[in-house]
C-alpha cells in the first residue's frame, strides 16, 4: 500500500508529453486490461473505449480540443465513449456473456435481466446518457490508477468539443458519445507543472465520519 500511495503522489495531470517516447505494447495491453476490469453498475460496462494512435486522427482531435498539445504529443489518446441510451439488445448481449462465462442457463438470468431493464431503460433518455457516462468515468479512474502503477503519465481531459469528437470518430451512428478522454505517455522535461506540489483537501476536511 505504501508503494501504491507513492505512485498516486507521483502522478499528476500531465500537460506536455515527450512525443518521442511511446508506451510499449506490453504496458499498453496492461492499461487496456485494467480498464476492461473496471467496476460498473451490474457489470454492464455501457461504453466502448477507443485507443487513438493514428497521428492524423490525433491532429483532428487536437483541433477539437482547443489545440491542447497533449492530443498529439501523447503516445495514445483513450476516448471513453458511452451509450447514448440503454437498449434491450445491450442487456441481452451482457446476459449471454454472463451465461457463457459462469456456465449457467440464459433462462435462469431472466429475472436479473428484467431488473436491469427496469432500473435503466425506464429512465428518460437524457438520464440514461448521464448514467452511462458515470460508468465511463469509473473506468477512467481504473486507467489513471494503472498508469500510475506503471509510471506512465496521463491527463484526464474534459476540455474538448464533444460534438466534434463524435463526428471525427463516427460515434453517433454507433449509438455512442464521448464521455471523457485521457492522454497517456511520458512527461516532457519542458512540462513545468510536474514540479508543482499536489494540492488536495486534508483528510480532516475531506472525510466526514458519521
Amino acid at each position: 500500500m505504501k508503494a501504491h500511495l507513492e505512485n498516486l503522489n507521483w502522478r499528476y495531470a500531465t500537460k506536455r508529453f515527450d512525443e518521442n517516447k511511446k508506451i510499449s505494447a506490453g504496458d499498453l495491453s496492461a492499461l487496456k486490461e485494467s480498464v476492461r476490469l473496471s467496476a460498473s453498475s451490474y457489470g454492464l460496462q455501457p461504453y466502448h473505449v477507443l485507443v487513438i494512435e493514428d497521428e492524423k486522427v490525433k491532429e483532428q482531435l487536437r483541433e477539437a480540443a482547443f489545440n491542447q498539445p497533449q492530443l498529439t504529443e501523447s503516445s495514445q489518446v483513450f476516448v471513453f465513449a458511452s451509450y447514448t441510451e440503454v437498449k434491450e439488445e445491450y442487456i441481452q448481449d451482457y446476459m449471454k456473456n454472463v451465461a457463457e462465462t459462469r456456465g449457467v442457463d440464459l433462462a435462469d438470468l431472466e429475472g436479473y435481466a428484467n431488473m436491469i431493464k427496469g432500473a435503466s431503460m425506464t429512465l428518460p433518455q437524457d438520464q440514461q446518457a448521464v448514467w452511462t457516462a458515470k460508468q465511463a468515468y469509473i473506468a477512467l479512474g481504473f486507467l489513471l490508477n494503472a498508469a500510475a502503477t506503471l509510471k506512465i503519465d496521463a491527463c484526464p481531459m474534459e476540455g474538448y468539443n464533444g460534438e466534434e469528437f463524435d463526428k471525427i470518430l463516427g460515434l453517433k451512428e454507433k449509438g455512442l458519445t464521448t464521455a471523457v478522454i485521457a492522454t497517456v505517455g511520458y512527461r516532457s522535461e519542458e512540462d513545468a507543472t510536474q514540479n508543482n506540489k499536489k494540492v488536495r483537501k486534508s483528510t480532516e476536511d475531506l472525510f466526514i465520519n458519521i
